[in-house]
Formats: structure tokens, C-alpha cells, sequence
């Protein structure tokens, strides 16, 4: 094994007097020297759990499993906090803070002693955050999902976090429950420590990152609780020692045929709409051409196997008691779509890892053959109020597709009235305006609620129709916005909207009144106006951005990217393979 890089702090001879001072410091809470000059390789644990981040929470006992895990396999262990994330406490949005967390994470890994490290990932934002750094970085590597939550249940149903909430929110609109009971119902979906029991983002990333090969077999759908979980830190902590010595790196697991694998896996498990900027955000730091259309190249026509709310009926303990991921990708794999070739943190080719691997419950994990839904992935559009946007084609219901959808005349297509909203605020306050005489007939619009407008991009386009609507029992709008979505919500919205209204987007330049058209098939989206009218308001457009409230948000809006091109920071995409292009920093005295 080649020279460690810790030991250029702990353990250089030609430069005692930089040793000693990296050395002593380190020695003050119970480290030896003997173990620092030991030759071990040092394990950063990189920490995302805290008060602030409940779904991740439970990794500050884990971290004691990882610690054990990575003492018996011969290395020494050294635990770090993470910039917080936690997606239903941080304000405006916490995707705001994903790059932020990145931005920290790669000053850590390059800037002190470590030679790999453990990453603990589980709510939406940590698990790009930390990849991305890793790659960026490029040190050995390994992603510790946290795990869901165990399945939550109110009065003898399973009650999903995130989906029973914006079921609940419209049965509060239709008069069916009061505010005490939406809150017993919120709380009933959320029984245990772990994030989302749904198939919502944390769940849909966590299961990426074991698809893209960056986690143990297995790792991603283990529920937070179970003693399973401790094992599998137990597992990782020993299995980052040996990719350590092995050279294992990010960048040699993280190829394009293992992102490929990932965007297949998430059409399987009708993963959330937040993913594709994700994932092509890690793609991007990791030096590989990722973007929507590989998308949809590769995963739209495949089919939806994974019966888990909110496009299925079951939720996180059912899903990993079929099998997890593993047995989705097996399932992939037998059908001859699925990579074989590329290795993940196993050291195996994923062929092999999958090897006697199946399904434990075929209601749960349905064969490729017999899928919930043939074509179930991302579907990508395009047209004269945005470059693209994305709809989870596998929540698309029978009643959504019967009544917009199923004109004989013209099939998947409907053209309508565009109601407008300035975003979240405004939608809440005008969405039960009768001067908006909002009917069937409507296509709902949210807009400024992008990277640079909101800033972060927030999951406000979770909008349902006027109560009086869903007391009439339409319960789904067409939406379109330029900001985001819940993964956990079923609604069958457009979203990503890129370039976003704030930058001059055509989304900017709707009114409410028009008529747009959008057609699935030719996947377009268009406001029907003539070209003459489109420049007319174009030329008097003043986008508006609203002031900024913190540094980071004005240092986040000068320089971040579109949703479509994984909103990086511009220039943060430049640095590539650090540790060992950079090599090296410079002595701190």
C-alpha cells in the first residue's frame, strides 16, 4: 500500500517540527502516539445527524457501530460534523444549504488528516450533499444510509410520512377532518427515528446511492431501528479500511454506466422528481456527462416494480423485506437492461454482488414482466415557456389520465386556462378566489420558486385545486411550476421548469388567462399566443428577485446553476479528482 496521506501530519520525518505540531494536538483527548504513527489509515466519520436533522439523528449512536467496524478492521476513527440539513425544518428550503454542506464537506476531506471516510446520509439533501463532496474530493469513500422509518399506521391503515399529509390537507379542503385530526394524522406517520418511510426523496436517493454502487448491498432500505441497521455500520466502518487500502475512489465506482444503472433503479421504484437534479449534480462533480436526457434515454420506458407509496400501496419495512434494492436490480439485470460491469464499494461488479439474489414478495417487488405500470420513468418536456421540466409519469392515476388524458381525438394532450400564482404565498392566498373562476378546465402555474428565485428551489408546487373543486371531487389540477415537489406527493405535476421565471424564463412571461397546451406525447409544453406577443412582453420583462436575507443566499444566487443542470455552483464544478490533482495543501504554520 502506498504512504497513507494522514502520515504527511502524523508521521514525517523529514519535517518534525510540522509532525510534532499536527501530532500533540491530537494526542489531547486519548489518542497515542503509537496509534497516530501506526501506520492505520485514518477514517474521517463525516456526521450528519444532530437535534436540527431528526431523519438523521440516529447516526450519532451508529457512529459508535461505525467506529467498531472500522477499530477491527485496523483503522482509527475520527467523527466530524456536517453542515445540518433536515428538509421539513430548514427555512425558505433546505435545498439551499445542499451546496453549502458540499462546499464544507470538501474543506474537511481536503483540508485535514484523513485517508477515507464514512459518509452518513438518510433526509433529501445529505445524500447528494456528501456525494458530491466525496467525488469532488476523491478520496475512498462510502455511503451509511440512516434507513427509514418504521411504517407509520392511523386507524387501521398504513399511513405514509409525507403522502397521508397532502391526502390529509385535501380532506381538511373537502370538510371531512378538523385541524386536531390532520395533526394526529401527521404524527401517526412518523413512529420512529429514520427519514421518510415512503418512497419520497430521501428513500429514492438513499436507494440511488446503493444503485450507483456507493453503499453496501442492502444498505439503502434497511429501516432505522432495526438491529440490521447497526450492522450495517458495523459493516461499512470495516469495509472503508480494506477500500482504503485497496485505492477504492469515488471516481473509479461512479462511472457512467453506474449512473446509468441509478437513473433505471429509480424508474423501477417510481423514485422521486428531485433525483434528476441530484443526480446530476454528483454526476457533474464526479466528471461525467450526465443530464434529463439520459433520463429519459434510459429510464423512461422502463417499468414501475416497486408497489411503495406514494405511486404504489406499501411503504419502507414492506419494501425492504422484499429485497431492497438488491432484488430491483436483479430484477433489471435478468431482463438485460442493467450494467453488470461496474464495480461498486463491494469490489465486485455488480453482476456478481447480485448473484443468487430475488425478490421475497412479488406484491411488493413486482417482476419486470409483470410491472405496476410498463413506462414509469422520468418524462422530459420541452417548449416556449421553458428549455425542459420533468413529470413523474408513475403517479400519473387513472383519474388524472381519464380526465386529461384520454381524449380520442387527442390522446395525451389537454390544452387549458393558465392560472398564475407568484409563488407559495400568493397560491395559498388566491387559490379559493372565485374572481379566478379556477375550474376542471385549468392548468395551475407557480413560478419564482426556482434556484435564484425562491432561493434553493423549494418544494411548493404541492398545489391542489379550490376546496370547492375537491368538495366536487376533483382532487388534481394540471400544475406546472419552476420550483419543486415533494417526493412523497402523488400529484402528476410538471416541474424543474428551467430556465427558472427569476432568470427570464418563459414561464415570466404567462399570464393568467392564456391557454396552454401541453402535449405528453410530443412532449411539449406551449402558451398558445403568436410569436409577436411572446416578444412583445419579453421586451418589457423585469424579472423579479426577491432581496436576499443571509450572505449565503446572495453568494448562492450569483453563482448557482439551473435545476436542469443540477443547480452546482458555477465555478465549484471546475475542481475535479483534488486529492489528487491538488495534492497535497500547505502547512498551516
Amino acid at each position: 500500500m502506498a504512504k497513507l496521506r494522514s502520515q504527511s501530519w502524523f508521521d514525517d520525518p523529514e519535517d518534525p517540527d510540522m509532525t510534532a505540531l499536527y501530532l500533540e494536538r491530537y494526542l489531547n483527548f486519548g489518542l497515542t502516539r503509537a496509534e497516530l504513527q501506526s501506520g492505520k489509515p485514518i477514517i474521517g466519520i463525516a456526521q450528519t445527524g444532530s437535534d436540527l436533522a431528526p431523519c438523521n439523528r440516529h447516526h450519532l449512536a451508529l457512529a459508535e457501530r461505525t467506529r467498531a467496524g472500522i477499530r477491527d478492521a485496523g483503522g482509527i476513527p475520527l467523527e466530524f460534523p456536517c453542515h445540518p440539513i433536515q428538509e421539513t425544518g430548514k427555512r425558505p428550503t433546505a435545498a439551499l444549504d445542499r451546496n453549502l454542506a458540499y462546499l464544507s464537506l470538501v474543506e474537511v476531506l481536503y483540508g485535514y488528516p484523513l485517508d477515507g471516510v464514512v459518509l452518513t446520509t438518510g433526509c433529501d439533501k445529505t445524500t447528494p450533499a456528501l456525494l458530491m463532496g466525496a467525488a469532488t474530493v476523491n478520496m475512498p469513500a462510502i455511503v451509511l444510509s440512516g434507513g427509514p422509518m418504521l411504517d407509520g399506521h392511523y386507524k387501521g391503515r398504513l399511513a405514509g410520512s409525507g403522502t397521508i399529509i397532502w391526502e390529509s390537507r385535501r380532506r381538511l379542503a373537502a370538510g371531512e377532518i378538523g385541524y386536531e385530526e390532520f395533526m394526529r394524522i401527521a404524527a401517526a406517520s412518523a413512529p420512529s427515528v429514520g427519514h421518510c418511510n415512503t418512497m419520497g426523496t430521501a428513500l429514492s436517493m438513499n436507494c440511488l446511492a446503493e444503485a450507483l454502487g456507493m453503499s453496501l448491498p442492502g444498505c439503502a432500505s434497511i429501516p432505522a431501528p432495526y438491529r440490521e441497521r447497526g450492522q450495517m455500520a458495523y459493516d461499512t466502518g470495516r469495509r472503508i479500511v480494506e477500500m482504503v487500502r485497496e485505492d477504492l475512489t469515488p471516481r473509479k465506482v461512479m462511472t457512467k454506466p453506474a449512473f446509468e444503472n441509478a437513473i433505471m433503479v429509480a424508474s423501477a421504484l417510481g423514485a422521486s422528481t428531485n433525483c434528476p437534479p441530484h443526480l446530476i449534480a454528483i454526476a457533474r462533480h464526479t466528471g461525467v456527462e450526465l443530464s434529463l436526457d439520459d433520463w429519459q434515454r434510459v429510464g423512461h420506458a422502463l417499468p414501475l416494480l416497486v408497489n411503495c407509496q406514494p405511486a404504489g400501496a406499501y411503504l419502507g419495512e414492506a419494501f425492504h423485506r422484499a429485497g431492497g434494492v438488491p432484488a430491483v436490480m436483479r430484477e433489471l439485470l435478468d431482463a438485460g437492461v442493467l450494467h453488470g460491469e461496474p464495480v461498486g464499494v463491494t469490489g465486485r461488479p455488480v453482476a456478481q454482488v447480485l448473484a443468487g439474489i430475488a425478490a421475497e414478495d412479488r406484491d411488493v417487488i413486482r417482476p419486470f414482466s409483470a410491472p405496476l405500470m410498463p413506462e414509469a420513468g422520468m418524462l422530459v418536456l420541452r417548449g416556449n415557456l421553458f428549455d425542459t421540466g420533468i413529470m413523474k409519469t408513475s403517479v400519473i392515476s387513472k383519474e388524472f389520465h381519464a380526465r386529461y388524458l384520454s381524449n380520442p381525438d387527442d390522446p395525451d394532450a389537454f390544452e387549458g386556462r393558465a392560472i398564475v400564482f407568484e409563488g407559495p404565498e400568493d397560491y395559498h392566498a388566491r387559490i379559493n378566489d372565485p374572481a379566478l373562476e379556477i375550474d376542471e378546465n385549468c392548468i395551475l402555474f407557480m413560478r419564482n420558486c426556482g434556484p435564484v428565485g425562491y432561493p434553493g428551489s423549494a418544494e411548493v408546487v404541492n398545489m391542489q385545486p379550490p376546496d370547492a373543486l375537491i368538495r366536487k371531487g376533483v382532487t388534481a389540477l394540471p400544475c406546472i411550476g419552476d420550483g419543486r415537489q415533494s417526493g412523497t406527493s402523488a400529484s402528476p405535476s410538471i416541474l424543474n421548469a428551467s430556465p427558472e421565471a427569476a432568470v427570464g424564463g418563459g414561464l415570466a412571461l404567462l399570464r393568467t388567462g392564456d391557454r396552454v397546451r401541453f402535449d405528453l406525447r410530443q412532449r411539449r409544453v406551449d402558451v398558445l399566443l403568436p410569436d409577436e406577443e411572446m416578444q412583445a412582453r419579453r421586451d418589457a420583462l423585469r424579472p423579479f428577485v426577491p432581496s436576499n436575507q443571509t450572505p449565503w443566499q446572495q453568494l448562492y444566487r450569483e453563482r448557482v446553476g439551473q435545476l436542469s443542470d443540477g443547480s452546482c455552483l458555477d465555478f465549484a464544478t471546475g475542481y475535479q479528482d483534488v486529492v489528487h490533482v491538488a495534492g497535497l495543501p500547505r502547512h498551516s504554520h
